[in-house]
Order: structure tokens, then C-alpha cells, then sequence
């Protein structure tokens, strides 16, 4: 989920990313005897600009720990991640996707940071990141930055149209909206038929989820009234536009669906808008964007907070730096200029004025205040390896009756978690 997501936030950052050191054991010292931490970052993380700035900015204010990161590549980081847990080599930080904390929790292998909620500044994490970070009851994982889908939008179409995109506050208003859009062979919106992650947000809008725990285990819960009321707001949404109803956003990849003119909107993370004018530069300073809106005028939508996680493996021989290295890069100066040098949302709600300069990073940063993450429970890996949630949406819009078809998804995601934990 972690790398789908930032795909198009990786072209936001202009620069590449490279690794800064040879790796080494975690066990050795740097020049002058100083400690030296081995932290591993993702591709696309951070910019190589960033990453320079902060490696100095750190090792000038604790001039006693010699920071080496390695960039990791997500393709295979689980199984990476799971074996180096494992071993006695682990790095001493490790980023990782949100929703992954619970999987490498449940081995026993990450060092547990609930005592440091409060010296972190945590009552203001995102939930998006905080809660995903936790498992039974203890803080594995430190929020580390965060990533949504927010609304790109044709500036000059919805002009022509007579719309104003800062007025489309509700949901109703964005399905009237989208009406007057969709005519003269124009897309109101261009909106899949198995865009999952969307469909979730509307879940959560009306009170329901897509499992729950219960009696020490988990159960599928699209069939529940909230779900389905989600999905029949999905369905009317979807009918206003031509979006394939039995595919998702990657089939054929949305941004380059948009790039045809014929688009008005679609739901991405800001980073699809520079997709589209890769594919279209005639269209470069015409998109716009906004926060998915909700039911009432004065809650932004929910949505799906991708993003990252800082974890510090048990096996790990430099607790103390590994964590002032964590508390530095999350802490408020830091994730300022992480926001405003890759357009992401910081990790504090507190913090969400870092990113005011930047429209779709603004945008999202709105959204990211009402942000969830799907079931914490490693179980839910197993639900996404099979996603019978797509299938769902399709039976759905392609005429099933929407309650048979949410009871069989629903004990599908109930058989796949209990095979996955």
C-alpha cells in the first residue's frame, strides 16, 4: 500500500535519492570513536538535498553519533525487514510503511516506544500514522510523515462550468458539482471501479470500517449499514464518468486517463498531477486541488494516510542514538523542511502550516486530519494479497445486489485474516 501510494509522490521530488555511506555492522565506530547508527531509509523518502542537510544539521548537534543511512528499495523490504529482524545484523533505525508495524511487531523484534509518546509531542501524531504504529496496546512505530488522495481537479474547466472548487464542502455539493461537468463528452470525474482506498475514506465517513476485532479476532464488515451506505455513494459518484468499472487507478494508470482533456477530476495523491502534465504539458498551471469532502461542511472527508513509520529494532546495540536519531528527524524543525522539501504532510496536526505554500500538499494536509489506515492487525496483508474488496465494487456497480454482494466480501476478508495471522 505503501509504495502504491508514493509512486506519484515520487515525482514530486525533482532529485534522486542515493546511499551516503558503505553499510558496515551495527556494531562499529565511526571517526574518533564516535557511535556509529546504520538507519535505513526508503526510496523516495527523502530528497538527496534533504538528506545531506539533515545528516550534517544531526551530526553538528550531536557530534558524538555518526549517522549512516542506506536507501532500501520497498519491492521485497518486508521479507528484508522480517530477516534482518531476526538476525543480530538489523539496522539500528528502520522507516517503514505504516501499515506494516504490525507485521514486524508480532515477532517480538521491535524495541517498544510507548514511554516516549510524550517526550515526541504524540497527542498531536496523526492518527493515520500513530494508530497503525501501535500494536496491543504499546507504540512500536514513530510517525514519520504522511501522504493521501485529495481531489486534482481542471481549473478552467470547472471556470468555464461556474464552479468554485473552494465551495464544494460537502459531498452532496461535490456530486452536483460533478454533474454539471459531465456532459459534452467530458468526464465529471474519472473514477474506477476498484479504487479501494477511495471507497475506504467513505467508509469511515459513515461510521463503519472494513474489520473489526472482536472476541480476539477479526471479521470482515462491509455489510454493516455504514459500509453500504458508502458504497452507494461510491456507486452514484463513479456513474459521472467513464472509469472502467472492473479495474483500479493503475489500469490504465489514471494520470494518464486525465492527460486526454476529457477528465475533469480524479482522486490521487497530489504527485498524479505532475503525471499528468509529464503526459500533457499543455496542461501544466490548469490543476488545481482540494480535500476530499465529507458529509457535513465542516469535517473533511476520511481518508486513507499513507506515510511512513521510524521502528528501532530490539537486536539493535545503540538504543540511545537510535532514538535521539528518531526524535530529531520527527521533531518539529525537521519535519518542517521535510514538508516543504517533498510536499508531504508532517507527522503533527500542529504542524500542518509547514506545508500552506504548497496547494496539494496544503490540500492533503487537510484531509490527513480525518486520516485512518486499514486494520491493525498483520492479518490484513492476506486481505490485500487476494482483495476481495475489489471484487466487491464490481459486482456492485455491475448490477449485484449490494447487501449479498458485501455479506460474501465480508467473510472473505474474515477467511483471509485468520489465514494471515
Amino acid at each position: 500500500m505503501k509504495h502504491r501510494l508514493l509512486v506519484g509522490l515520487s515525482l514530486v521530488a525533482a532529485v534522486g535519492i542515493s546511499a551516503c555511506s558503505s553499510s558496515g555492522s551495527v556494531g562499529a565506530s565511526g571517526d574518533g570513536g564516535r557511535t556509529a547508527i546504520d538507519v535505513w531509509l526508503m526510496r523516495d523518502s527523502v530528497s538527496a538535498a534533504f538528506q545531506k542537510e539533515f545528516e550534517k544539521g544531526f551530526e553538528k548537534a550531536h557530534p558524538g553519533i555518526d549517522v549512516r543511512v542506506q536507501i532500501q528499495e520497498w519491492d521485497g523490504i518486508g521479507e528484508k525487514v522480517t530477516a534482518a529482524l531476526a538476525g543480530n545484523d538489523a539496522p539500528d533505525v528502520i522507516e517503514t510503511g505504516n501499515t506494516q508495524v504490525a507485521q514486524f511487531a508480532q515477532s517480538g523484534g521491535l524495541l517498544d516506544l510507548s514511554d516516549k509518546v510524550s517526550d515526541l509531542g504524540g497527542a498531536s501524531w496523526l492518527g493515520g500514522l500513530a494508530e497503525p504504529g501501535a500494536y496491543q496496546g504499546k507504540q512500536y512505530g514513530i510517525p514519520y510523515y504522511a501522504a493521501n488522495r485529495v481531489v486534482v481537479y481542471r481549473k478552467d474547466l470547472f471556470e468555464k462550468a461556474g464552479i468554485d472548487a473552494s465551495k464544494i464542502t460537502t459531498r452532496e455539493r461535490w456530486i452536483d458539482a460533478t454533474r454539471k461537468l459531465d456532459k459534452s463528452g467530458r468526464q465529471g470525474v474519472y473514477l474506477p471501479g476498484q479504487n479501494w482506498y477511495t471507497l475506504a475514506g467513505f467508509v469511515w465517513d459513515e461510521g463503519g470500517d472494513l474489520a473489526t476485532e472482536s472476541g480476539g479476532s477479526w471479521h470482515g464488515t462491509l455489510d454493516t449499514p455504514g459500509a453500504l451506505r458508502a458504497m452507494a455513494f461510491y456507486k452514484k459518484l463513479q456513474a459521472l464518468g467513464k472509469g472502467p468499472k472492473d479495474s483500479d487507478e493503475a489500469n490504465p494508470p489514471q494520470a494518464e486517463v486525465m492527460a486526454k482533456e476529457q477528465v475533469a477530476q480524479i482522486v490521487s495523491t497530489p504527485g498524479g498531477a505532475n503525471v499528468v502534465t509529464q503526459n500533457n504539458p499543455g496542461l501544466k498551471g490548469k490543476l488545481g486541488f482540494f480535500p476530499i469532502p465529507g458529509k457535513t461542511a465542516g469535517r473533511p472527508g476520511s481518508v486513507f494516510t499513507g506515510g511512513s513509520d521510524l521502528v528501532i529494532p530490539v537486536v539493535s546495540r545503540h538504543h540511545d542514538a537510535a532514538y535521539t536519531f528518531v526524535k530529531e528527524i520527527t521533531g518539529d524543525a525537521w519535519q518542517k523542511k521535510l514538508a516543504v522539501a517533498m510536499s508531504y504532510v508532517p507527522n503533527r496536526t500542529t504542524l500542518a502550516s509547514a506545508v500552506a505554500g504548497d496547494p496539494g500538499a496544503s490540500a492533503m494536509a487537510v484531509g490527513a486530519a480525518q486520516g485512518h489506515a486499514t486494520p491493525n492487525t498483520p492479518g490484513w496483508a492476506a486481505v490485500e494479497a487476494k482483495n476481495p474488496v475489489k471484487d466487491y465494487m464490481t459486482a456492485v456497480l455491475t448490477g449485484g445486489d449490494p447487501a449479498r454482494e458485501a455479506k460474501k466480501a465480508s467473510d472473505a476478508i474474515t477467511r483471509a485474516m485468520k489465514s494471515g495471522t
